[in-house]
């Protein structure tokens, strides 16, 4: 994968706290799962 800039990495808005966040390479194969910005707002759902 070519290295790309962080203003154009996928972003989505977190599920609890409305926040904004952006793809993380951990994340590559769950991208379409991914609805909150950390585990701290997973946990306060």
């Amino acid at each position: 994968m070519k290295m790309r800039k962080k203003s154009d990495l996928p972003t989505k808005i977190c599920a609890t706290c409305g926040k904004p966040f952006t793809w993380r390479k951990k994340w590559a194969k769950v991208w379409d799962e991914v609805r909150y910005c950390s585990e701290r707002c997973k946990r306060n759902r």
